[in-house]
């Protein structure tokens, strides 16, 4: 779409609605969920706790908590019947499309199908964000013949994760590194697969539809997959002392270099500088620090030649490097994150709703004369 006059193609910048739930500061690169610095949400809390303050919009007790907690690990098992279907696609389906469409599936099982009640909207919020996870490593194993594993009760979403991936308990420091990744990706305002979700809420169909449409602009490669194809530069780098010239021919050749520049970002973004940390504490942990210094390489680089900064994409794929993590999984595993964002605004939608309907400026032919086929 070309824009005209006073107009903003991509909607760049365009305020369209009222939210409590996120504030991204570009200018001062903050990110605050219900009034949070997510620096002192990374540094202090869960991303179960994150999940109820962005659902209920304020920060549990501890009673009110443990019994949320004793909710929250109860319907981590896949429906048997989606359970089934996981084992139908084809092996050329990507994670990606499986998640989309298992997802839907979902709902034909939920017991709060037809309820559109907050109680019942909350619960499926909660077997979204407790299911997600385990559809993505219940096909991932399928795909490399092996049996899908059960999630431990009690246990975090990260531990659950990484357990039922990769088949044994995770070291605690890459648990508490995945723990923060996916506090620092559950929100980010109205980005476009959260913007999906509030459009397709808006119509009052279900909570599974709108996070299936958000899945669905999440599965576009420009709004995921920008961590998968930093880490892929990082290996096409090889070593840490090619790091700079590559940035350096990349940036004579003007291509675009993954992991830098942000739509709202002015400055560093702050989940950025946040995740870089444990990068390297999970790289020094696993004992492999070669992506982290290519990719402290690329920042080096960037920031000495180029007015871009880096954004969370840099440093979440050598996080998830280290953890064992294929790069296919990158994407999903923001939806991991994201869905909590995805049904927290779901709900706010609902609170006040009124059907998203914008209007378009109209830069077409207007007058032309009808001329019978005949005549053509």
């Amino acid at each position: 779409m070309v824009a005209s006059a006073g107009r903003t193609a991509g909607l760049e910048d365009v305020v369209a609605g009222d939210s409590r739930i996120c504030f991204v500061d570009g200018e001062r690169g903050r990110l605050i969920y219900y009034g949070y610095d997510v620096k002192d949400l990374a540094a202090g809390s869960t991303f179960e706790e994150v999940a109820y303050l962005l659902w209920y919009g304020r920060l549990p007790g501890r009673v009110e908590f443990d019994a949320f907690l004793d909710t929250f690990t109860g319907s981590m098992h896949l429906p048997a019947e989606t359970a089934m279907i996981l084992r139908m696609f084809p092996r050329a389906a990507t994670p990606m499309e499986v998640l989309r469409t298992a997802v839907s599936s979902l709902g034909h099982w939920d017991p709060d199908s037809g309820n559109t009640g907050l109680d019942a909207s909350l619960r499926k919020a909660i077997r979204l964000t407790e299911r997600i996870p385990i559809l993505v490593t219940a096909h991932q194993r399928l795909r490399n013949g092996m049996e899908p594993l059960q999630p431990k009760p009690g246990r975090s979403i990260a531990y659950n994760f990484l357990y039922t991936l990769l088949g044994q308990a995770p070291n605690p420091i890459l648990e508490k590194t995945f723990d923060v990744a996916l506090i620092l990706h559950a929100d980010h305002e109205l980005n476009a697969s959260t913007f999906a979700a509030r459009v397709v809420a808006a119509t009052l169909s279900d909570m599974y539809s709108s996070v299936t449409a958000a899945i669905g602009a999440l599965k576009g490669p420009l709004h995921g997959g920008a961590n998968e194809q930093a880490v892929r530069v990082f290996e096409e780098i090889g070593a840490p002392d090619r790091a700079e010239e590559w940035v350096r021919e990349s940036l004579a050749a003007k291509r675009k270099v993954p992991g830098f520049g942000h739509r709202v970002y002015r400055t560093y973004d702050p989940r950025a500088l946040i995740l870089k940390e444990y990068a390297r504490a999970a790289s020094v942990t696993v004992g492999d620090t070669r992506l982290y210094e290519i990719a402290e390489g690329v920042e080096r680089g960037m920031l000495e030649r180029s007015k871009v900064y880096p954004n969370v994409d840099l440093w979440s794929g050598v996080c998830y490097s280290a953890m064992g993590i294929p790069v296919e999984l990158f994407t999903p595993i923001f939806a991991i994150s994201r869905v909590v964002g995805w049904t927290a605004h779901i709900l706010e939608q609902w609170s006040n709703n009124r059907l998203i309907r914008p209007r378009a400026e109209y830069v077409g032919p207007v007058d032309l004369e009808y001329l019978p086929i005949s005549q053509r």
